[in-house]
């Protein structure tokens, strides 16, 4: 584990959102660190200070309701669990053998667009949840972008961004359309954001478009046979930057 590495993680530590493996990585790295260590104490101390203070604030149910109001409904009677999803590929023969000839994709219509923004939003909603945010934790392009392998149709590009700063983070496994999707996760500051991947019919590039809906931008744009969907509370400004970044180093990767 790197210094940067446990910088992402160390928080989360902290908090006690780690799992069994994560915990011992970052106590490993920090025995060895002194660096980390002071950075690890410091932010305990602060941890411990501030629930001193009695300053936890908790919000009132009826706050809960107003933000629940304002999200979108899903238009389906039910949504399918990730697991779900993924067992469906697994188990249904004839939809693996789409699949092997990449044939399953989401498909954007005219008139299904805002809804696939609205889902996009949705889920970088869900993934500001504690616990929510990757499945794969690592600032190491050449560790998250095999751990999507066998996991999806195509795997999505993961580009290192950190000179350009924008960091890498990690990925997990998403939904949308009911569609098992590829979530590449950056920090920007302590800004995150998720570029969602997915797999398109056809080769066609389109040219980027940027929107906001619910207080987050939406950056989307077509090319190699993808779609993206980057999702921030950063500004337009940095989040087009952000995609034009990554799209110039993937040409130039290809």
């Amino acid at each position: 584990m790197t210094c940067d590495e446990a910088e992402i993680l160390v928080n989360a530590l902290i908090d006690g959102e780690l799992d069994a493996g994560h915990t011992r990585d970052i106590e490993e790295h920090v025995a060895g660190c002194p660096r980390c260590a002071a950075a690890l104490a410091d932010y305990r101390q602060m941890s411990k200070a501030v629930a001193g203070a009695g300053v936890r604030y908790t919000a009132p149910a009826a706050l809960r309701q107003r933000i629940e109001a304002t999200l979108p409904r899903p238009q389906r009677l039910t949504t399918p669990s990730r697991r779900s999803v993924l067992r469906g590929f697994a188990m249904g023969s004839a939809v693996s053998a789409l699949a092997a000839t990449g044939l399953v994709a989401i498909v954007l219509r005219n008139d299904d667009e805002q809804r696939i923004v609205s889902e996009v939003v949705s889920a970088h909603l869900r993934s500001l949840q504690a616990g929510h945010l990757t499945d794969v934790i690592s600032t190491d392009q050449h560790t998250v972008k095999p751990w999507f392998n066998g996991k999806l149709d195509v795997s999505p590009p993961v580009i290192d961004l950190t000179a350009q700063g924008f960091t890498l983070i990690g990925g997990r496994l998403d939904y949308v359309d009911a569609r098992a999707i590829g979530a590449v996760v950056y920090r920007r500051r302590q800004h995150i954001i998720n570029l969602f991947v997915a797999q398109t019919g056809n080769s066609e590039r389109r040219a980027a478009k940027t929107e906001t809906m619910q207080g987050f931008n939406v950056r989307r744009w077509s090319e190699q046979g993808m779609n993206f969907w980057a999702v921030s509370d950063i500004a337009p400004d940095e989040l087009a930057e952000f995609g034009e970044k990554f799209e110039s180093a993937l040409r130039a990767n290809t």
